[in-house]
């Protein structure tokens, strides 16, 4: 299995149980190893007090992206840390995008960069996570 089927797969094996992701509309748009893209309408229901997206939903489509980009490499692997940054508002209707690169990864620690922008392509946050690969797999496992 080439790694981008590998990645492929393991993002579809994830996405069948992701309830979170499918709830709110994500769309897995691209994977590749250490790599992935989702996208997400933001909603009435998502909005606050000042008529702009929560920064919670901004966090978790950018969290989603992480986690596939992570589990990329049919290995199960969970968040350890991560931190955003808000750089502008998004509104109702905007269609965000949260595209995930691999930064660094060796052993069982990753590090991911996710940038989230609007349908204009202006920055809307940037978020870092720390990733930890745990036991198990998304895939059975393959012997050549």
């Amino acid at each position: 299995m080439t790694p981008d089927h590998l990645a492929r797969a393991s993002a579809q094996a994830m996405l069948a149980d992701d309830n979170a992701t499918k709830h709110l509309g994500m769309s897995l748009d691209f994977v590749a190893p250490g790599q992935a893209t989702l996208s997400m309408t933001i909603r009435p229901e998502m909005t606050n007090g000042h008529k702009t997206c929560h920064g919670g939903f901004i966090f978790t489509l950018a969290d989603s992206a992480f986690a596939f980009a992570c589990n990329t490499y049919n290995q199960r692997t969970v968040a350890q840390m991560a931190s955003v940054s808000f750089l502008a508002p998004a509104f109702e209707g905007d269609l965000l995008t949260a595209t995930a690169q691999e930064v660094w990864r060796q052993g069982r620690g990753g590090i991911y960069d996710v940038r989230v922008t609007n349908q204009s392509g202006t920055p809307i946050a940037e978020f870092r996570g720390h990733s930890r690969t745990v036991k198990g797999t998304h895939l059975p496992e393959i012997t050549e």
